[in-house]
């Protein structure tokens, strides 16, 4: 059985939220292991503030790219049928033939990185016509006023926002902005599975 996503529970932990919902999207609860649930909270969360206090800035490029690493790994010895690419500069646009669209065309989930009056983690968990699904695990009440973002909440297990593809490459840190090309990064995620390949779906590639 798959779980809804759910939304962060501090002001800093988008990181560790996106992550485990990506894995959430992807496999049912049964299948999931506590080791992954584990390390994703261990080693996120590693940012000190100004006041020095651990947390409080979140989640590091650094810890991203590891838990990152780490999920290949506990796939290929067999613990998880999961695959996982850290990305970051260049890599990191949406539309037409990216990687990140690519990606969740054949069933991956993405945590990127993008602004949200700071930096900010969501999971993307699908594509509609030129519009990313995407779900925002900080929870707001009022809808947004930019337009191209429709806020949703009858997808709880897939998506929370319907967001326009331009509105992710602008290299500014307007809302859900990619921001600067330096700056960003993505984590691409697939359960194994249920990953659609050439030799398990001909409609993808038509």
């Amino acid at each position: 059985m798959k779980n809804p996503l759910h939304y962060q529970l501090s002001e800093y932990d988008c990181g560790p939220t996106a992550m485990l919902d990506a894995v959430s999207f992807l496999f049912p609860r049964e299948e999931i292991s506590p080791v992954v649930i584990r390390n994703i909270m261990l080693y996120c969360l590693d940012c000190y503030n100004c006041e020095g206090i651990m947390g409080k800035s979140g989640t590091s490029s650094a810890a991203m790219m590891f838990l990152s690493n780490w999920l290949n790994g506990f796939g290929k010895v067999g613990q998880l049928p999961v695959s996982s690419q850290y990305l970051s500069g260049k890599s990191v646009w949406i539309g037409g033939d990216s990687l990140i669209n690519d990606a969740l065309c054949r069933g991956g989930a993405v945590v990127v990185r993008l602004y949200f009056e700071c930096a900010h983690y969501v999971l993307l968990t699908g594509t509609l016509s030129g519009k990313i699904l995407m779900f925002d695990p900080y929870y707001v009440k009022e809808p947004f006023t930019e337009a191209g973002i429709v806020m949703v909440d009858d997808h709880p297990f897939t998506y929370n926002r319907i967001v326009d593809e331009q509105c992710f490459n602008r290299e500014t840190t307007e809302l859900y902005a990619l921001g600067p090309m330096e700056d960003r990064e993505a984590v691409i995620i697939f359960n194994e599975d249920t990953k659609k390949t050439a030799e398990k779906t001909i409609e993808y590639f038509i």
